[in-house]
């Protein structure tokens, strides 16, 4: 199987993530996405919306990272990370969707603000958006909070929904969000970094940091 790659895509991130953590090995296919990399007729043909990440697995092409997470993890039952009890499975669900819909474009906009367009040269800072997504911010991670009061993880048992969250937190440090107040969501933030599967998934993305 083929992941068509960047390494600074918190979407690619939790692909590269829940692969490792089912032990499938992954062809990568890196894409410079600054240089334009991904909107070549080649990778259109791939993924019209010229987007990474994307699965190719022989004749099989799928876009989105949530759904690649779904399927990697369907082909693996017995790991649990994508439950066929409907119940579980629609909790599981519910987190995903809520962090694509709340928690991550609201965390992702502080980041691109704070973060990525010093590290890309993409103009000034906008405060006044700052502003405006940092109530958000608190909100939803209050939510998330309070959901693990009891529980390790989000939907009960390690789920693709613990790795579509986390990779919403892989810029939270240059991006200045504290979770001092928010200690639910600090150990479980700390216990998926900590797996071998997040820590091999984040690898080339620590070395762009750095370099």
């Amino acid at each position: 199987m083929k992941l068509y790659n960047a390494n600074f895509s918190p979407n690619c991130l939790r692909v590269r993530a829940v692969a490792n953590e089912l032990g499938i090995d992954l062809e990568i296919v890196e894409l410079n996405v600054m240089s334009g990399e991904h909107k070549t007729p080649d990778f259109a043909a791939l993924n019209a919306n010229l987007k990474v990440p994307v699965l190719k697995d022989g004749d099989f092409c799928l876009w989105e990272s949530r759904a690649i997470d779904g399927y990697l993890a369907s082909l693996k039952p017995e790991s649990g990370l994508y439950p066929d009890e409907p119940k579980a499975r629609a909790v599981v669900d519910q987190w995903s969707y809520w962090q694509a819909i709340h928690l991550g474009p609201a965390m992702q906009k502080i980041a691109f603000e704070r973060f990525m367009k010093a590290k890309f040269g993409m103009g000034e800072t906008n405060e006044e958006a700052i502003t405006a997504e940092l109530k958000d911010v608190a909100q939803f991670l209050k939510v998330l909070d309070t959901s693990l009061d009891d529980d390790d993880w989000v939907a009960g048992q390690l789920s693709v929904a613990d790795f579509a969250l986390a990779s919403t937190f892989m810029y939270r440090e240059p991006a200045r969000i504290s979770l001092e107040e928010l200690p639910h969501v600090a150990d479980w933030i700390a216990r998926l970094e900590s797996r071998a599967s997040w820590q091999r998934a984040v690898e080339p993305l620590n070395a762009l940091m750095k370099g």
